[in-house]
């Protein structure tokens, strides 16, 4: 590669290992895109403020990767794209695993915090901070890594490092998926862990209308069982892209797996598609929250 651009399209010379695809480069920038520009919109709208931070973040962080990515197949020798994409990329998805943490303690309050072992104050604590410290190794990493690239020094030290925030985030994303689990399992067999607390005033409840089976439990609705639906299958996917690059970084920059133009499309890009349309359809403004209330925001959970 010259110096004053000149590139030679050859997969050997380039970052990556190949030349990405550019319509497929389009396709998921214009997919991030436009469910970005939805979340901001459905955010707005049922004033779920906090699905800014986490989807609409996390979708920004994609067309920034994605974009990356075009520029590549455009300027196949580049090094910068290539760095701004593997950053992004490994890195937005943690802000979208933020709404999975959160809509699970507003579903926890609405069926009774008695089934649960921590509040859903608790969960939001915990799981955001165990989500940020993830976030933190990731870009740590990704610095190291990019400074090491640009000198032409050994990156893999900067990806291991990654490596470590993104099991972080896996290992957050199971204590999720089983803490859950344990509360669903405990509301159908209505086996709490302990008193269900008294009734709050009317006033500051936040989410849809509750009603009550004979033996008190309240009953999960259609909403918030399509709400659970969408926590599945978001986690799923969410799972499926944690392995996926967990893998690809423990094998290193140079590996056979990160120079697999098919794997990154069908294992990363595909699946965060997956999960940031499926709270766009499955979207807990109108499944969760009373609209005449209009408070989707997280503070509702001091409450429980």
């Amino acid at each position: 590669m010259s110096s004053n651009g000149t590139q030679v399209p050859d997969p050997n010379r380039t970052p990556y290992g190949y030349v990405p695809t550019e319509a497929v480069c389009i396709t998921f920038l214009v997919l991030f895109a436009i469910s970005g520009l939805l979340h901001l919109f459905q955010a707005i709208k049922y004033r779920t403020w906090w699905m800014i931070a986490s989807l609409v973040v996390g979708c920004a962080g994609e067309v920034i990767g994605w974009s990356g990515r075009l520029w590549s197949s455009q300027n196949p020798g580049l090094l910068d794209p290539f760095l701004m994409q593997i950053t992004t990329t490994i890195i937005s998805p943690s802000f979208m695993s933020a709404a999975n943490f959160t809509i699970l303690g507003f579903i926890i309050r609405k069926i009774g915090t008695q089934y649960s072992w921590l509040t859903p104050r608790w969960y939001l604590i915990i799981f955001i901070t165990l989500d940020l410290a993830s976030l933190v190794v990731q870009a740590i990493g990704g610095a190291r890594a990019s400074a090491a690239a640009e000198n032409d020094e050994d990156a893999d030290p900067g990806g291991r490092i990654m490596l470590y925030g993104i099991v972080a985030q896996m290992i957050a994303l199971t204590a999720y998926v089983i803490l859950g689990t344990e509360v669903i399992v405990r509301y159908y067999l209505n086996k709490p862990v302990r008193k269900a607390p008294e009734p709050q005033d009317e006033s500051v409840e936040t989410l849809g209308e509750k009603k009550v089976h004979s033996n008190g439990r309240t009953v999960l609705d259609s909403n918030t069982k399509l709400m659970l639906l969408g926590l599945i299958v978001t986690s799923v996917f969410l799972f499926i892209r944690a392995i996926y690059r967990t893998i690809e970084l423990n094998d290193g920059w140079d590996g056979s797996v990160i120079t697999n133009q098919a794997l990154f499309n069908w294992l990363d890009g595909m699946p965060i598609t997956v999960c940031t349309y499926t709270f766009n359809i499955l979207h807990p403004g109108y499944l969760l929250f009373r609209k005449a209330k209009g408070t989707g925001t997280p503070a509702a959970l001091e409450k429980a």
